[in-house]
């Protein structure tokens, strides 16, 4: 399973768009590209696909066990190489070691045995940049390393002075970018915008393959691809139901691709609908599941889509209907816009929420269920990832679990549950592995 992690230092350093130029050149020259995401990431393994045209999974040694790493890492049978992008800097994570691991992208790394290509932003410094490289592979000694692009070079004699550092360090310099503006992709509240909502993102892309083939020494790239032997072909998670009528759309668009996979390869039927286009979801269905995403951007339309709304509680009369972090939203009483503007919403649940005044929720949680939920039983414990704006003005139902950030500390945010519907603000990445 030969591949690299593209990591860096911190956010912000340019990692993910050289992540999607290595992917496009990579698959150019006819490799079969296997692309991963270290970490709790929603958005990122969309666009992973869009630049190689091969499904991106989330690897995550905070929430994932050893047996469902080892069942994500096998998604690589038939790929040729393998690269991962890491989250934020390479070695931050959390205090309290999960599944396997504190989430850190190095961790990723070495448990895959792929050599890190640390991405550095050297705008500002020459020489010293060299120091930031040392640093970060004598940390962990034991990483693999594969070496150093350098990022927004400003020219020739920057370029000059900054790899002799690098030489006197001894690190491989794998290539030298020099400062272009519009190597960015448009952000909003929560990060990059989805894939689908890019405005030209196939040109995007094929721009950052070009820009990379000019500047980055390929044939070092695959030579430092290593890996550890693939892992036998292990199930992903079941489907928590045969026929799941699934939300996609703008609105509706956050699930873990492990999740998916594992649903459909175990032979459940997925029915897409559109909520802002007014479509219910399939009455055949046995279970309606809908995803985070960003309803506060479209509670106007959600508030109006009468046809969504109707068949989403005749659903429920009957049969479950569970909704994570943005879905969870849609199934409460209302929605208050950032202008402050109430929207009624399905109703399902008594949950009011409110985007008027922004605070951020972000990190890992552990989940002790207080009640069943789709293809989770009372007690189960499960790890997730919460990542929103949005403040709880009214949960007047019964919370469906106890729910902790990655250090045990409690949070107000336990999730509900009334009658056949239920809903978290985490979104699942699995059940707990026995120990």
């Amino acid at each position: 399973m030969r591949g690299l992690l593209v990591s860096a230092p911190a956010s912000g350093t340019g990692k993910t768009t050289v992540m999607l130029g290595l992917l496009r050149a990579l698959a150019e020259d006819g490799l079969v590209v296997q692309p991963f995401k270290s970490g709790p990431d929603y958005i990122d393994p969309a666009f992973h696909r869009a630049a190689c045209g091969r499904a991106s999974f989330n690897l995550d040694t905070w929430g994932m066990g050893p047996r469902l790493l080892a069942a994500v890492a096998a998604q690589a049978q038939g790929a040729e190489i393998c690269v991962a992008e890491g989250s934020m800097g390479l070695y931050d994570g959390v205090a309290t070691r999960g599944q396997t691991g504190f989430g850190s992208s190095a961790e990723t790394a070495r448990r895959m045995g792929w050599p890190v290509v640390l991405v550095l932003d050297v705008g500002g410094q020459a020489q010293s940049a060299a120091a930031t490289a040392l640093g970060f592979r004598q940390y962990m000694p034991d990483l693999p390393f594969a070496g150093v692009i350098l990022n927004r070079v400003a020219s020739a004699r920057h370029a000059r002075l900054t790899q002799l550092g690098m030489e006197r360090a001894g690190l491989p310099v794998l290539g030298v970018l020099p400062r272009r503006g519009d190597l960015t992709l448009p952000e909003r509240h929560l990060g990059l915008i989805q894939a689908a909502e890019h405005p030209d993102l196939e040109a995007a892309i094929a721009g950052y393959a070009e820009f990379l083939r000019a500047h980055v020494d390929f044939a070092a790239i695959r030579a430092a691809a290593e890996g550890a032997p693939l892992p036998s072909k292990t199930p992903l998670p079941s489907p928590p139901a045969q026929r799941i009528a699934l939300a996609q759309d703008a609105a509706s668009s956050f699930t873990y691709p492990h999740l998916l996979e594992g649903w459909r390869a175990a032979g459940a039927e997925v029915l897409p609908f559109s909520p802002l286009a007014d479509e219910p979801p399939d009455p055949r269905a046995d279970l309606v599941w809908l995803p985070g995403g960003y309803p506060e951007l479209h509670a106007g339309t959600l508030a109006a889509a009468s046809r969504f709304r109707a068949g989403l509680c005749a659903h429920a009369q009957s049969r479950p209907v569970h909704g994570e972090c943005g879905g969870y939203m849609v199934l409460g009483r209302a929605l208050i816009d950032k202008q402050g503007a109430r929207h009624e919403m399905a109703g399902l649940l008594g949950l009011v929420t409110s985007y008027e005044s922004r605070k951020l929720h972000l990190g890992y949680r552990r989940a002790a269920l207080l009640g069943p939920m789709p293809g989770q039983s009372e007690g189960a414990l499960l790890r997730g990832h919460e990542f929103h704006y949005s403040t709880i003005v009214e949960q007047p139902d019964a919370p469906l679990a106890e729910v902790s950030d990655a250090d045990g500390t409690p949070v107000p945010e336990t999730g509900s549950r009334r009658g056949h519907a239920t809903g978290t603000f985490f979104h699942l990445i699995a059940q707990e592995e026995p120990q």
